[in-house]
């Protein structure tokens, strides 16, 4: 038995350094072949990392809102034919918010939130900015930390105190690199205190930047800053994402129930579920995925066309050497493995040459795209895989043809 194992080996490497020598006797025409190869390995490697960059960045932006978040913003207020946007409505009141936090048990948080904008001075310095008025729980609600400082508490909330949390790209264009905790700022001419400064979050849904915000207690901002008597939001934190859409439908029931709308009249407010949107921005970046890698699969579609082309060329080409070999003992079996070796050969080299210029494309799209191309180990595997799947398919054929010479006609041949 083990001698039948040993000379299976030794026949096997022998059939594989033919047919290497084979591939390396037109060196230029078998890189040409292999080209086909490695520009649809690095198509895919490459389209399926702009695809998994993409939807990474735009998860990362969901979930940088908080976690479990539902947002519920007042209706859009119409004039003269214009729609305001959501939240322009005076429909959602400090008590419906209050309503949501009391008799919604899935609820974990919450913060009624009012906000404009406006012109903080200080240090000399002055800057146009978002004020935005929240309640205690929004650093917890809003997943965000401070980087020196602290929140105000609800009882600075409770007494409409001048205390605020200022955004990093606030604090750095009043105060420069200095600590801003501590020091005051005008905002409308009214003196706050500067209690804490935030951790930098960059961009946020729609391009905003999330860090050019001053915040302040809702009642603040209310009374002192506004003069509003409604909210323009309510940001909602739920125990657990499973529990986000029963609590969106309570949420509904209860505002519903509370601004007496009939059944043939509908809300006058609207409700961001981010778990909803998170996963339907999952779906359709997968889809796109799918569909660049799937367009990307077609050039090696045509690859493995080129290997089958390429092998029954030359096939024609060594008819006479396949008959010499045949003649001194080289069996069927031998010869179609040889050119199914040089098939897989090269869709192999090409799949190996392709998939580290993929991963340079990748860095390279997405560096002029400003955004972090995800190179998998799945794209990986996968473009080896097909590539060495085509190796076989394509490379097939033309080993089948090449076994199936006649050795008397294959010597004949010129």
């Amino acid at each position: 038995m083990l001698h039948w194992i040993q000379m299976f080996v030794r026949r096997l490497l022998q059939t594989c350094w033919i047919a290497v020598r084979a591939l390396q006797r037109n060196t230029l025409r078998s890189c040409l072949t292999a080209l086909g190869i490695i520009i649809g390995v690095a198509s895919v490697v490459a389209m399926v990392a702009v695809g998994n960059g993409a939807q990474a960045r735009i998860t990362h932006e969901i979930s940088a809102m908080g976690q479990n978040l539902l947002m519920v913003f007042a209706g859009s207020k119409r004039s003269g034919g214009a729609n305001s946007g959501l939240g322009s409505a005076s429909t959602i009141t400090l008590d419906d918010a209050s309503a949501i936090g009391r008799e919604l048990k899935d609820v974990a948080a919450i913060s009624p939130e009012d906000s404009t904008t406006a012109q903080a001075i200080a240090s000399g310095r002055n800057w146009s900015t978002s004020i935005v008025g929240e309640s205690s729980d929004y650093l917890k609600i809003r997943d965000w930390k401070l980087v020196s400082g602290s929140m105000f508490t609800e009882r600075d909330v409770q007494t409409n105190s001048k205390v605020v949390v200022i955004g990093s790209k606030t604090a750095n264009e009043l105060f420069g690199p200095f600590d801003p905790v501590g020091q005051k700022v005008r905002i409308r001419n009214i003196p706050f205190v500067i209690i804490g400064c935030l951790e930098s979050k960059g961009g946020g849904m729609g391009g905003q930047n999330q860090d050019d915000r001053i915040i302040i207690p809702y009642t603040t901002s209310m009374k002192r800053i506004t003069g509003n008597r409604f909210v323009r939001s309510v940001n909602v934190e739920i125990i657990s994402p499973d529990r986000m859409q029963i609590a969106q439908q309570q949420i509904t029931s209860l505002l519903r129930q509370r601004h007496h709308l009939t059944t043939d009249q509908d809300d006058d407010f609207d409700i961001f579920n981010q778990k909803q949107v998170a996963d339907t921005v999952d779906s359709v970046s997968l889809v796109i995925t799918l569909l660049l890698g799937a367009v990307a699969g077609i050039s090696l579609l045509v690859g493995g066309i080129g290997i089958m082309n390429i092998m029954l060329v030359s096939v024609t080409e060594r008819t006479r050497e396949i008959g010499i070999r045949i003649a001194v003992g080289a069996t069927p079996a031998d010869i179609r493995l040889q050119f199914l070796i040089e098939a897989v050969t090269l869709s192999l080299l090409g799949g190996g040459i392709g998939v580290l210029g993929g991963i340079g494309a990748s860095k390279l799209l997405g560096a002029v795209a400003d955004f972090q191309a995800v190179v998998s180990a799945g794209s990986i595997l996968l473009a080896f895989g097909v590539s060495s799947m085509i190796g076989i398919f394509f490379g097939l054929y033309p080993a089948h043809k090449a076994a199936s010479l006649n050795p008397i006609e294959a010597l004949r041949y010129e």
